[in-house]
């Protein structure tokens, strides 16, 4: 059985609520990323996606600069701990119709997993069965 914590991805790219909505931009286009973990001190507090920014941001013409992450940052945020099965996880994913998870150990930000994370590796297991399957066929 395999576990959060070996397919999760520990380098989480954060940003400060204080920080702004263009602060937040760049550093999505510089990490060529799709979502930052928002934190307090160091612990986290929400998500902000692309789609946030541009439905907060972009499509109310406002300007990046003089916007907040708290302002348009998603509060709301679904995690699972590392040492949660990563069927549990896709589950939880599929129920809430989200495509990242946060990961706490304790209440400390421990890494994200993503759709991606679970697609490689469920590619990779169905890469490694056929493979078996087919070295004893042979």
């Amino acid at each position: 059985m395999a576990y959060i914590r070996d397919i999760m991805n520990k380098h989480v790219v954060t940003i400060s609520k204080e920080k702004s909505a263009l602060e937040a931009a760049k550093l999505l286009l510089e990490k060529d990323i799709s979502f930052l973990v928002v934190t307090e001190g160091q612990n986290p507090i929400g998500i902000l996606s692309e789609a946030d920014y541009v439905k907060k941001v972009v499509a109310l013409d406002k300007r990046a600069s003089e916007v907040t992450v708290s302002e348009i940052m998603s509060p709301k945020f679904r995690w699972v701990e590392p040492t949660t099965t990563i069927e549990d996880a896709v589950q939880k994913m599929l129920n809430n119709k989200i495509r990242r998870l946060v990961v706490l150990e304790g209440q400390k930000l421990a890494g994200v997993i993503t759709q991606t994370d679970l697609a490689a590796h469920l590619r990779s297991k169905l890469l490694i069965e056929e493979t078996v399957k087919s070295i004893k066929t042979d």
